[in-house]
């Protein structure tokens, strides 16, 4: 009643909220104060203090000149990737080639505003990153599920017949993927890009955030003589920067002028580019522990597998493992013994990420007393 003073109850479907948006849940993971966190594919190792002491003379230098916009089309940034890339993805990368955002999710945002929107369409072949569905329903892009086998690889024929059926506007694939981290071949890329050209012709995004850790090569290369192909890429993961939010994708300069057209004025802050910049600066250091994490991701795989669980295929820096009666009671008992790691939703499942060394036995130690406490 007005003027009683009394709470009344109102929430978010009592706004005037898009019908897509309503019932939905906001994307995350449980941020819980635990011993030992593997829950959100970071990377554990923190910045070299070379690195830190490079990143405060770069934000220094560019606090310099705070009351001035950054450079809006981060230039200098965009240059640096590209030589990364072309140094690292065996294909070569010019400025023009490369965009850069506020972590990959904007560019997949940006892609979705320039690409998608009301009365198109994108797919995706789930089991797979949460978010691209999300970015589509918040761009007013209609998400279509793909389909993928029981073992979670994508059949080319399937995926071929779902493309012709829907005739969608964005294709995406993710490769490593997330949440179960298998790789997708390049002949099955291609023929997927093929039957997206010949549906629509569609743009079709590799998203490629966990390359790094692949025992594979980037698919990078595919980028030759197809212009409506883009391949997306964080520096939250490899070069252990989640907090700095930069992602970036190469694709044909054209591509780069479309997406220019939906970011906002000069999005990326100086701050940003100064950090990303200095980052790259110490490629070959922060390389280095992405090795380390990989003996230790192949680990995680052959001790799971050891004990009798079942394990994907894993090219990324997290393996998905199980299977169990109840995942989220598994995911609980894990939690128990004082280990955080995710519960994706694949049934039967949960996901762990690569820490170190000592992480990763206190995450054995928790899931072989796991196996032994289901098994009584």
């Amino acid at each position: 009643m007005e003027g009683s003073g009394e709470q009344v109850s109102f929430g978010i479907d009592d706004l005037p909220v898009r019908d897509e948006l309503r019932g939905k849940s906001p994307y995350g993971a449980p941020q819980l104060d635990v011993p030992v966190r593997l829950n959100t594919n970071e990377n554990p190792y923190p910045l070299p203090g070379p690195l830190v002491e490079r990143i405060a003379e770069r934000v220094r230098e560019a606090a310099r000149d705070l009351n001035r916009y950054p450079d809006r089309d981060a230039v200098e940034l965009r240059t640096e990737l590209a030589k990364y890339l072309t140094r690292t993805g065996g294909y070569p990368i010019g400025t023009e080639n490369v965009w850069a955002a506020n972590g990959s999710n904007e560019v997949i945002q940006q892609l979705l505003q320039a690409f998608g929107g009301p009365g198109r369409t994108a797919i995706g072949f789930e089991p797979s990153y949460s978010m691209h569905a999300l970015i589509a329903r918040g761009t007013g892009t209609g998400w279509i599920p793909g389909p993928r086998n029981e073992d979670f690889t994508i059949d080319p024929a399937a995926g071929e017949r779902a493309i012709a059926t829907h005739r969608p506007d964005v294709v995406f694939i993710t490769t490593p993927n997330n949440p179960t981290g298998n790789t997708v071949p390049a002949a099955t890329v291609i023929a997927l890009y093929e039957a997206a050209q010949r549906a629509k012709p569609s743009m079709v995004v590799v998203d490629e955030a966990y390359v790094e850790f692949s025992h594979g090569d980037s698919l990078l290369p595919l980028l030759a003589d197809r212009p409506h192909l883009v391949v997306s890429r964080t520096m939250s993961k490899a070069f252990g920067a989640a907090g700095l939010r930069l992602g970036y994708l190469a694709a044909h300069p054209a591509v780069v002028d479309a997406v220019q057209l939906v970011r906002l004025p000069y999005h990326l802050s100086a701050i940003t580019q100064a950090t990303a910049l200095a980052a790259l600066e110490h490629t070959d250091t922060l390389l280095g522990y992405v090795e380390q994490l990989k003996a230790e991701r192949d680990r995680l795989v052959t001790e799971l597998r050891a004990m009798g669980y079942e394990v994907t295929e894993s090219d990324a820096n997290f393996v998905q493992f199980g299977r169990f009666r109840n995942a989220q009671d598994a995911w609980r008992r894990i939690l128990d013994r004082g280990v955080l790691v995710r519960d994706n939703g694949v049934p039967g499942r949960l996901r762990v990420s690569a820490g170190t060394p000592q992480e990763n036995d206190a995450f054995l130690d928790a899931v072989r007393d796991l196996k032994k406490e289901l098994e009584a």
